[in-house]
């Protein structure tokens, strides 16, 4: 176990690097660590996962406050309507067998990493004109829809938001990846207390493997705004694609295998 928990906190890094560079990927990464590496039942990584996720963003948000690649009010607005899906979502998470939610977890991460490889069909606009803020019912309606999926999976929703803030609202790459820590930071949170109404946590643990990530995720604050906007698009699109097929092919026999004995 004391190898697997050292690997663990290594791969805990890398999460930390994700979530500065991309404003997403942590819960890409922390899910299936926790489960495959850690051995932890999937509804106790996914709580564990949106509390690891939770606190780093916030610490890694504050660095990207600082260089000006936080867009404060459409975070905010899209934080509270994300808080109140999360919360959904986490409990009604919490009565869905392990692997249907890997599975639900899997299929949302390829159909996200499909939307990023393509990119906007504006793509080619100048940065300025795709800096507008959305309109407030469509900042609401997106952030709930998107907050709901973080409390069912345990994702942090950057690999949610960021495209939603990207290639929906038009913000910037480097803005959204800022402004993604801070709705990733409220909706995890909201995510996390749904969950614990039923799931216990290993909290030394978990807080060993959030104090790796955030070392991970200064790292990651300072590559970002240096990586170029397509490339940096792409790549998060990329890597999640691969890790979307991993966990399918990792719960799909549990799962038919599940079908066929009901």
């Amino acid at each position: 176990m004391g190898t697997s928990i050292l690997l663990a906190l290594a791969l805990a890094l890398l999460v930390g690097v994700a979530l500065g560079l991309l404003g997403g990927g942590g819960s890409i990464l922390t899910v299936p660590v926790l489960t495959y590496v850690l051995g932890m039942a999937p509804k106790e990584a996914i709580a564990s996962s949106l509390f690891i996720v939770g606190i780093t963003s916030a610490v890694g948000m504050l660095s990207h406050a600082k260089a000006g690649r936080v867009r404060w009010k459409t975070g905010v607005i899209f934080g509270v309507a994300g808080m109140v899906g999360a919360l959904l979502g986490g409990l009604v998470g919490g009565s869905i067998p392990g692997a249907v939610l890997m599975v639900l977890f899997a299929f949302m991460m390829i159909a996200t990493a499909a939307a990023m490889i393509r990119g906007r069909k504006d793509a080619h606009k100048p940065a300025d004109s795709q800096g507008k803020e959305l309109p407030l019912v469509r900042i609401l309606l997106d952030g709930f829809v998107v907050g709901i999926a973080t409390g069912l999976v345990g994702a942090g929703g950057g690999f949610l938001v960021v495209p939603a803030l990207n290639l929906l609202g038009g913000l910037p790459m480097a803005v959204a990846v800022g402004t993604s820590l801070l709705v990733i930071t409220m909706k995890s949170f909201a995510g996390l207390a749904g969950y614990l109404v039923s799931v216990q946590l290993n909290w030394p643990l978990v807080l060993s493997f959030a104090a790796a990530a955030i070392v991970g995720s200064f790292l990651g604050v300072r590559l970002a705004g240096r990586v170029p906007e397509r490339a940096l698009r792409r790549g998060f699109g990329v890597f999640v694609l691969i890790m979307g097929a991993f966990v399918l092919i990792q719960e799909l026999p549990g799962v038919f295998a599940q079908i066929a004995g009901g």
